[in-house]
């Protein structure tokens, strides 16, 4: 912002449990410092950080947001805040890693008569994994129950003494004291420790607390600074927000102790340092997408180096083409500003670029910089998704790109195996969010299904296939016989195919012809009509006729005979095995390990881990399609996930039986329509 050095700058992201008070805060802040003439409040709808009518409607955040305002304090030069508010709901984590990607700090808002949540272990493991600094600030001390003792206790138990207050409440609830400044027993002792804290910074400031010498305030603020920067000391603050308590000494706290752009060490993708000064060469990262419906596409981007300039030309170091650069805006909520100027620790949005997009890097005409890509969490659930009205079917798939244009974590595919169109996300609530934008945006309908489980199958021994394809209709007839054998496929082999044919009983011109139809076989199995895969076939004998053997009718009697075949061979049922981490509060423990047996999980370990329990296990895909429903109800909302793939794995015969079974029912069905 003009006339504001990047000095002054503090750009950081608020992050915590869902319903820690994020949102309240920034609200807060916006109103006292004049950026809105209302008092927003996300209980009354009114709030101006989740203004969208998805967020309105579920009364939670769900889109990481920037925001722009200026602290003028009465004894010293403006600070500028650029601040990211981001959801605390588990669903939408996604947005949470991509604005912590663009901050140079991190508040986490911890709610005084809740503590320390799973939400809360989340983010902070999102911040020690970037190395952010960061503070804590604990929200709700006015609350009927609220512990701010036994909050802090619980900080330091988790995260060590490194954690220490700055600002606390008086005895009477209604204001915060800064440790700093105030007058009282505590405040002393507290200011010993930070003492400490600050001399461990610096063998200049060690040396002079060891001789006795008292650090000047600015020595002081020097010294917790530079441990913050290094994380070796994190600041609590606390504040009141709705009653706009203790606002002042945080964003006194946010100026002394949090690092500006200029001061944050910053390198590219390649590890080469990035010049923050801004007088530097433009470096731009854009973070997120947004479809705005009177402007269009809007990029949203970190400035981390240099001037970025409206009506300018940039190059896109990503994709290796020129972008140009029209207007430049600051977002607060729906506003809107236009900055003719953009420098570093700036959130800015870009309206209707060419070929920039997610993760793009925009840089000078003639650098080749390029930052490191955020890396997004992998979906851990998926719908299929069906038109609900007959004709919608290509308004469906340009829905689904959008849908999948604005958050990062959505992905859309078709699945060729099961002939279903697949969207998959990070929770079941961020696809029907998802859902509620396509009918408002694109006004299309969808159902939602569980997705068929992309079976496949295999043959466990070996076994013998025969068939000769003969028709005689008039004219030429049609003649090929194949003899061939099924095994496991070995593993040291590379090959599935193998060509065992000894003489001339089959002519070798029509050997690729039987590869086909051997290919064509393995689309569908012996067991339920699912592909087979690690499975090695030999022919080694047939017979041929002079006139009316030819490419199809070998093709057809090598198909033919590979089911024949497969059926001889032991074949089993095959179902994707999932690896999957939940992070729990210790008193569901029972409840999540007996729920994953049931749904035939194999437990692999457990462990604390930052007060929280972890339970890793193998469990089947097929059980896993409705889990993040189940496990919010299990916990409250107090749990989380994750999943990856792993293999392949052998269904128990009891299963597959009824596997068997309901692709004999979809069979008929096709065969019927």
């Amino acid at each position: 912002m003009k006339g504001i050095p990047v000095a002054d700058v503090r750009n950081f992201v608020l992050l915590g449990h869902t319903a820690s008070g994020k949102t309240t805060l920034v609200d807060s802040l916006l109103f006292k410092l004049g950026v809105t003439d209302r008092h927003g409040n996300p209980g009354e709808g009114t709030s101006s950080a989740d203004w969208t009518d998805e967020e309105k409607a579920r009364q939670i955040t769900i889109w990481a947001k920037p925001f722009d305002a200026v602290w003028r304090p009465k004894d010293g030069a403006p600070l500028r805040l650029v601040m990211l508010d981001t959801p605390g709901y588990a669903d939408f984590f996604g947005q949470v890693v991509a604005a912590t990607s663009v901050a140079d700090a991190a508040l986490i808002l911890v709610d005084a008569t809740a503590g320390v949540q799973v939400g809360t272990v989340r983010v902070w493991k999102r911040c020690e994994a970037l190395g952010l600094p960061r503070a804590v600030v604990i929200t709700g001390v006015d609350k009927e129950n609220a512990d701010f003792d036994g909050t802090v206790a619980a900080l330091q138990q988790l995260w060590g003494p490194r954690c220490e207050v700055m600002t606390y409440p008086t005895a009477d609830k209604k204001g915060v004291l800064d440790a700093l400044s105030a007058d009282d027993p505590r405040a002393e002792e507290i200011r010993t420790r930070l003492t400490d804290v600050a001399a461990e910074s610096s063998d200049e400031l060690i040396e002079k607390v060891l001789e006795g010498e008292a650090l000047t305030p600015e020595e002081l603020s020097t010294g917790l600074r530079s441990s913050v920067d290094q994380v070796k000391f994190i600041p609590i603050f606390t504040t009141m927000a709705r009653q706009l308590v203790g606002l002042e000494e945080l964003m006194t706290g946010l100026r002394r102790l949090m690092p500006s752009p200029a001061a944050r060490e910053v390198k590219d993708a390649g590890g080469n340092a990035v010049d923050t000064s801004e007088g530097a060469p433009p470096v731009a990262q854009v973070w997120r997408s947004i479809n705005d419906p009177f402007v269009g596409q809007l990029s949203l981007a970190r400035v981390w180096g240099g001037a970025l300039k409206a009506d300018s030309e940039l190059f896109n170091s990503t994709k290796g083409q020129k972008e140009r650069i029209g207007t430049v805006y600051l977002l607060n909520g729906k506003k809107q500003d236009t900055a003719a100027e953009a420098h570093a620790g700036d959130i800015v949005a870009l309206a209707k670029l060419r070929t920039t997009g997610m993760n793009d890097t925009l840089c000078a005409i003639g650098q080749t910089t390029q930052m490191t890509p955020i890396v997004f969490p992998q979906p851990v659930v998926s719908f299929a998704v069906y038109p609900k009205n007959q004709g919608d079917e290509d308004k469906l798939g340009q829905g689904l790109q959008r849908v999948a244009e604005d958050d990062p974590t959505i992905t859309v595919t078709r699945n060729d195996e099961t002939r279903e169109l697949i969207i998959s996300g990070t929770g079941d609530v961020q696809i029907n969010v998802a859902m509620d934008r396509m009918k408002a945006r694109s006004k299309v309908e969808v159902n939602l299904r569980t997705p068929k489980v992309a079976y496949k199958e295999t043959v466990t021994d070996k076994g013998e296939g025969h068939y000769r394809h003969k028709k005689q209709s008039g004219g030429r007839g049609q003649y090929g016989e194949v003899y061939l054998r099924i095994e496991p496929m070995q593993a040291d082999l590379d090959h599935w195919f193998v060509d065992g044919i000894v003489g001339t009983s089959i002519p070798r011109n029509f050997l690729p012809a039987i590869e086909k139809g051997l290919v064509e076989g393995m689309t569908r199995g012996a067991v339920a009509g699912y592909p087979v895969v690690n499975t090695m076939v030999t022919v080694y004998d047939g017979s041929s006729h002079d006139v009316d053997s030819s490419e199809i009718a070998f093709k057809i009697a090598a198909r033919t005979a590979f089911r024949d075949g497969m059926s001889k061979s032991r074949p089993v049922l095959l179902e994707p095995i999932m690896t999957v981490r939940v992070t729990i509060p210790g008193e569901f423990m029972g409840d999540c390990t007996g729920d994953l047996n049931q749904k035939r999980g194999r437990i692999l370990g457990m462990e604390s881990e930052d007060g929280m329990q972890v339970v890793v296990a193998e469990v089947p895909q097929a059980e896993m399609f409705k889990y993040s429903s189940e496990l919010r109800s299990m916990t409250g909302g107090r749990g989380t996930f994750e999943m990856t793939f792993d293999r392949y794995e052998v269904v128990p015969a009891n299963v597959a039986q009824k596997i068997v079974a309901e692709a004999a029912k979809d069979k008929q069905a096709e065969e019927e329509d």
